[in-house]
C-alpha cells in the first residue's frame, strides 16, 4: 500500500509502466515531435486523414508507456507545438511578407503562438495520466481518459485568448466517415471520436493481443458514422436562387495602395453589374476604405443596378458609426430598393482578429513592428439577422468567423427561439491574401465545409485570392475557383430548413459527456484511493 501511495505521489501511473525499463524520454519525444509534424498532410490540401490518427496513436502509445506525468506533459507539449506550427506555418508570410517583420523574429512569433498553445495538450495528457494513475485500468485510462482530454484541450483552444481552433483535431475528417457525427457533436465531438479510434490502436499495440473492446469500437464507430452521413437533419426549402461570387484577386502588398484603390473600384464596379443575379457576393474589404470615403455616388450605382436588375448586392467594405467606431461590415443592397441608406442591410464582424483587428494589451509595440495597416474595430452584436433574398435567408460571417461553429449555430438556435427567419444559406467573404499561396486557403474551405455539415446547410465563400466556392448542405464543394485568379463563380444554391442537434446543443453535448466521463472516473479513483488495503 505503501509503494501504492509513492507511485501516484510521484505522478507515476502503474497501469502505464509495462514497458518503463526500456522507456527512452530522447527518443520519446523525437518521436512525438515527428508524428505531431506529419499532421499537417491528415488535413486540406493533403486530405491523408488516417494519418492524423496513426500520428495520434503514436502519441498515445508513447504516453500509455510514458514513467510520469512529466513526461506525459513534455510529450503532449512537443506533440502539440509540432502540429500547430506546421499547420500554421503561414503566418509568417503576413508577419514577414507583408508585415516587414524581420525573418527571425516572424519565425520565432510563429513558433511562440505554437508553444503556447501546445500547453493546453500539455496539460491534458498530464491530467490524463495522473487520473490513470488512480483508477489504475489501462483499458479506460485509453479509451475513456486521454481521448476526452485531448478533446477538452481542442476546445480550450477555441477560446482561450479569444480562439483560434485552427488545424483542431476533427477539421482532418470532413471527408471521412467521421463527418456523419459532425451535424450531433460538432467539430470537438469528431475529434474526440479520432481520437478514441487512435486510442484503440494503441491499446492494441500496448497489449500485443486481441483487444475485444479497442477491436470493437475500432470498427462501430467508423461504420455508424458512414451510416449517419445517410441522415438529413434538413431539407430543402424555397426555390434555388442564382449567385455570383466575385474573387477580385488583388494582391494584398497593392490593396491599400493609394494609387490601385481606383484600379480596384472600377474592376469591382464592372465585375458586380456584369451580369444579373439573386445574390452577387465581393469578398471581405473588397473596397479597402470607409464607405463614407467612397467617392460621390459609387454605391448609389450598385443601387441602381440592384433596382433595375432585380440583383441583391453583398460588398464588403469598412463601415464608421460615428467618430472613433469602426467595423469591418458586409453591406446588403437588396433588389428593387427604394433607398439605399434606409433599405441598406449591414452585417458587423463579431469575433475579430487579434493583432488584425484588435490590439491585445500590451501588444503594441509589436504591431509598431510591422507596416501592416492594423487598427482597433468595434464588435458588432453576436446575434444578427439575416439578409432575404427571394425564398431564401442568407447569413453571412467574415474571415474566420466560420471557424467558431458554435456562434453560427447558436445564431441560428436565437432565431428559432424568437420564432425569427433562420439562416437558409450561409455565406462567408474573406480576405486571407495576408498570408500568400499557401495551405492557409484550402485549410479555410475546409473550416467551412464543416460548418456545413455542422448546420446541414450550404455554405458559400466569396474570397479576394481564393478559395471561392460552392458547399452544399451535406459539406462537399460542388463549385469552385482556381486560387490566384480573378474571376466569378456563379451557380444555382438551394437553401435549407432545419435544426441539426449541433444547432440545438452546439459544444454543449460533447463537452458536458467528456466531463462527466472524467468525473466519474475521479470519483471511481478517489474510492480506490479509501479502500482498505
Amino acid at each position: 500500500m505503501a509503494k501504492q501511495r509513492s507511485q501516484q505521489h510521484d505522478g507515476r501511473s502503474p497501469v502505464m509502466l509495462s514497458a518503463n525499463s526500456k522507456f527512452n524520454t530522447r527518443i520519446a519525444l523525437l518521436i512525438a515531435l515527428l508524428a505531431g509534424s506529419v499532421t499537417v498532410f491528415a488535413f486540406a490540401p493533403f486530405g491523408l486523414w488516417p494519418l492524423q490518427i496513426l500520428a495520434l496513436s503514436v502519441l498515445f502509445l508513447l504516453t500509455l508507456r510514458a514513467a510520469s506525468v512529466r513526461t506525459a506533459m513534455l510529450l503532449g507539449w512537443v506533440f502539440g507545438c509540432a502540429s500547430i506550427a506546421a499547420g500554421t506555418h503561414w503566418l509568417y508570410v503576413s508577419m514577414h511578407d507583408y508585415g516587414g517583420l524581420p525573418a527571425l523574429l516572424a519565425v520565432l512569433a510563429v513558433l511562440l503562438l505554437a508553444a503556447s498553445l501546445a500547453v493546453l495538450y500539455a496539460l491534458a495528457l498530464g491530467a490524463a495520466t495522473w487520473l490513470a494513475a488512480r483508477i489504475k485500468n489501462t483499458t479506460i485510462a485509453a479509451l475513456v481518459i486521454m481521448p476526452a482530454c485531448w478533446m477538452l484541450a481542442d476546445w480550450c483552444r477555441g477560446w482561450i485568448f479569444t480562439g483560434f481552433s485552427w488545424i483542431a483535431t476533427g477539421y482532418a475528417h470532413t471527408a471521412s466517415p467521421l463527418a456523419g457525427y459532425a451535424a450531433i457533436v460538432g467539430v470537438y465531438g469528431v475529434g474526440w471520436l479520432a481520437a478514441v479510434l487512435a486510442a484503440c490502436i494503441a491499446l492494441l499495440i500496448q497489449h500485443r493481443m486481441l483487444h475485444k473492446k479497442a477491436l470493437a469500437l475500432l470498427i462501430l464507430i467508423p461504420v455508424f458514422g458512414i451510416a449517419l452521413q445517410s441522415v438529413r437533419w434538413t431539407s430543402p426549402t424555397g426555390q434555388k436562387i442564382s449567385v455570383r461570387l466575385l474573387q477580385g484577386n488583388v494582391p494584398q502588398d497593392m490593396k491599400f495602395e493609394a494609387g490601385k484603390l481606383a484600379e480596384s473600384l472600377e474592376m469591382y464596379r464592372q465585375m458586380i453589374t456584369a451580369a444579373p443575379a439573386d445574390l452577387i457576393a465581393t469578398p471581405e474589404t473588397a473596397l479597402p476604405m470607409f464607405a463614407s470615403q467612397l467617392p460621390q455616388g459609387y454605391l448609389e450605382q450598385f443601387a441602381a443596378y440592384a433596382h433595375d436588375s432585380g440583383s441583391n448586392i453583398l460588398v464588403g467594405v469598412p463601415w464608421t458609426t460615428g467618430p472613433g467606431i469602426y467595423l469591418n461590415s458586409v453591406l446588403g443592397i437588396p433588389a428593387n430598393n427604394a433607398s439605399l441608406v434606409s433599405s441598406a442591410y449591414r452585417y458587423d464582424k463579431h469575433h475579430l482578429v487579434p493583432f488584425g483587428e484588435f490590439i491585445p494589451p500590451g501588444a503594441r509595440w509589436f504591431i509598431d513592428l510591422m507596416q501592416i495597416p492594423l487598427g482597433d474595430f468595434g464588435r458588432g452584436d453576436l446575434l444578427q439577422p439575416p439578409m432575404k433574398i427571394k425564398d431564401q435567408w442568407l447569413l453571412p460571417n467574415i474571415c474566420y468567423e466560420d471557424l467558431f461553429g458554435e456562434e453560427i449555430a447558436t445564431q441560428l438556435e436565437a432565431a428559432h427561439m424568437r420564432g425569427s427567419p433562420m439562416a437558409s444559406i450561409l455565406l462567408n467573404v474573406s480576405n486571407i491574401a495576408w498570408f500568400g499561396d499557401t495551405i492557409a486557403l484550402p485549410q479555410h474551405l475546409q473550416i467551412s465545409q464543416m460548418r456545413s455539415l455542422e448546420t446541414g446547410r450550404p455554405m458559400l465563400r466569396a474570397t479576394n485570392t481564393g478559395a471561392t466556392a460552392i458547399i452544399d448542405a451535406q459539406g462537399k464543394v460542388t463549385a469552385s475557383l482556381p486560387a490566384y485568379t480573378r474571376a466569378t463563380l456563379a451557380a444555382e444554391v438551394q437553401g435549407t430548413e432545419g435544426r441539426t442537434p449541433y444547432i440545438v446543443m452546439g459544444n454543449s453535448l460533447p463537452i458536458g459527456l467528456a466531463g462527466l466521463l472524467l468525473l466519474l472516473c475521479w470519483w471511481q479513483g478517489r474510492r480506490q484511493t479509501r479502500l482498505p488495503e
